[in-house]
């Protein structure tokens, strides 16, 4: 596991993952990540409700809005993917290569109620606007913060590592489908951080990059056994 800041695909489809997975069994040690909120030595931890402490596999995919493909073209700019990603009829997706999730009652007093991480390592989007090339890469989602982070390079030189490139809406979560051992949600919105527009902007020349923009709706098929 990569000792950097980790990133979220939403409390929302997090707390609907695990928990269309209870009766799943494991030992907080076990299953807390790497730099997780847990406080183990100093706060009393009540037992989650279920937890999934080693993802088997999957994806994360984004159908991509038209808004955003339109805003590229405006800006002249060239989607393409890196390393294991894939474009197709107008969704990218990114293998999911590690992870785990954990779950406590959003009843319960702990929280965040939702932890864990979800690794996308060795794919990417590439964005091409003349000479330049911006790489985003090695995206990682954690559940606690609804933020998803990556790593930014410009033109093969390194600008960013792990850096807050898109926030994620949970409010049109669809309820979690289980289908054979994958678990399935899609719904969640894909918004560009102030992060990632400060960075675009500044590279490509432009102003017209908005934090918020809605890049498009995520569906992440989780592989879990």
């Amino acid at each position: 596991m990569r000792k950097t800041t980790k990133a979220s695909i939403g409390i929302a489809a997090a707390a609907a993952l695990v928990a269309g997975l209870a009766g799943t069994s494991v030992s907080i040690a076990s299953a807390a990540p790497e730099n997780s909120t847990v406080k183990t030595a100093t706060a009393k931890i009540p037992a989650p409700a279920a937890a999934v402490p080693a993802l088997k596999g999957g994806t994360t995919g984004v159908a991509l809005d038209k808004g955003f493909t339109d805003a590229l073209t405006a800006l002249k700019l060239t989607p393409s993917m890196l390393g294991s990603g894939t474009l197709e009829s107008g969704s990218v997706k990114f293998p999911i290569t590690g992870g785990s999730v954990v779950y406590w009652s959003p009843k319960s007093k702990y929280r965040p109620y939702v932890q864990g991480i979800l690794l996308h390592n060795g794919s990417g989007l590439r964005l091409t606007g003349g000479s330049t090339n911006v790489d985003l890469t090695n995206f990682t989602l954690n559940p606690g913060n609804s933020i998803l982070y990556g790593d930014v390079a410009v033109n093969g030189t390194s600008a960013a590592v792990q850096a807050p490139l898109f926030d994620l809406w949970g409010g049109t979560l669809k309820p979690l489908s289980v289908q054979g051992s994958n678990a399935i949600l899609t719904g969640t919105t894909v918004h560009i951080s102030q992060t990632a527009a400060d960075t675009l902007n500044k590279v490509f020349g432009t102003t017209a990059v908005k934090k918020g923009l809605l890049v498009g709706t995520a569906t992440i098929t989780a592989q879990i056994q």
